[in-house]
């Protein structure tokens, strides 16, 4: 996460050459998407014990 912040300030200051600018999205890109897949597995992980007519189950976390 701390990498992808830094590309983006970097890009923001618009001191990078095209070739620079590219290699930093395509990172960018990169990072991101392993960001949403950790993010995706512990949305999974994260499941609440229920009790219903005497049987437990597991239900997805919602905070909201």
């Amino acid at each position: 996460m701390q990498e992808l912040e830094q590309l983006v300030e970097q890009m923001e200051r618009g001191e990078l050459s095209l070739e620079e600018s590219l290699k930093s999205f395509e990172r960018g890109i990169k990072l991101t998407r392993t960001c949403q897949q950790a993010l995706q597995e512990a949305e999974q992980k994260v499941q609440i014990l229920l009790e219903k007519n005497g049987q437990q189950s597991l239900e997805p976390f919602n905070d909201e």
